[in-house]
């Protein structure tokens, strides 16, 4: 009987409201012990209490599945259905933000895509951080904007399947809702005029700023006026001007290396023609009278 819809509860999505968390996490929810010790008779004066002890957000997680307080309460306050002044003065309260978060939940899962933005979309100014627990048990950061994001715009949140909204530009078109205008537009607008500022009148450099030697040169060198006055070595233009100057000089060594080579090559080579002609020429012995 403690697991039962309450009677006065009205068809949501036009079925029962517990049915929009899948029967398997329900089971799950059911077993678990803060459910059967702290939503036991739980009413909904009582959830405030419960919603503000709150420190983290998230669906199941274990090897065990085991459902976090988060997910518990969002299957209670489906099973009693509080008031909807409750669930807006959840969202619209800024001292509790684990509070917020579970309203905003349980108003994405309840409500129609008209009323999901107009209350949801406020809640995009919002960077306060959250704790959230993953599959594997461990605690992760988001905030507040990125958690509301994800509800409007992902299938799926915190384990649970989300029903499905309609588009925005749908609502705008029939105008039912206004055009969005994000608080960071004024910071873009002023960052694009300041870039056209710097485009038009570029900022004049300082006095002791130094001029890049390695521009210097490279201008001077170009232009054909000089050298660079720079004192150090390893500039660009000097390191081609070195690599240059070993180059030449190794062809020029190299040149003269295979000249000496035919030149003692030619003189072996003469050498040895003298040696035969001299060999096969006849001796012609002197009278001696």
């Amino acid at each position: 009987m403690a697991n039962r819809t309450i009677r006065e509860a009205r068809a949501t999505h036009g079925t029962n409201p517990q049915y929009l968390v899948e029967k398997i996490i329900r089971t799950r929810i059911y077993d678990s012990r803060y459910w059967k010790e702290e939503c036991f008779a739980l009413s909904a004066e009582l959830l405030v209490d419960k919603a503000i002890a709150l420190r983290c957000i998230g669906g199941v997680h274990g090897a065990n599945s085991i459902p976090t307080p988060f997910l518990c309460l969002v299957l209670k306050m489906l099973q009693i259905q509080p008031e909807t002044d409750i669930i807006i003065e959840f969202i619209t309260q800024e001292d509790f933000k684990y509070a917020c978060a579970l309203g905003a939940f349980y108003l994405r899962l309840v409500c129609g895509s008209l009323n999901c933005y107009k209350y949801l979309e406020p809640l995009l100014n919002d960077f306060r951080k959250l704790h959230i627990i993953d599959r594997s048990g461990q605690f992760q950061f988001t905030h507040m904007d990125e958690y509301i994001d994800c509800l409007l715009r992902d299938e799926c949140s915190c384990d649970i399947i989300l029903p499905r909204i309609q588009k925005r530009l749908i609502h705008e078109a029939n105008n039912e809702l206004k055009g969005r205008v994000s608080v960071l537009n004024d910071d873009l607008d002023n960052h694009e005029r300041e870039s056209d500022e710097e485009d038009i009148f570029p900022r004049p450099r300082p006095r002791n700023d130094p001029i890049e030697p390695s521009r210097t040169t490279l201008c001077d060198d170009q232009d054909g006026r000089g050298h660079s006055s720079s004192p150090h070595r390893g500039l660009p233009c000097d390191r081609e001007r070195e690599k240059l100057r070993r180059s030449h000089s190794q062809e020029t060594d190299h040149e003269r290396g295979k000249e000496r080579s035919r030149k003692r090559h030619r003189s072996r080579s003469e050498q040895r023609q003298r040696r035969g002609s001299s060999a096969h020429r006849p001796h012609h012995r002197k009278n001696r009278g």
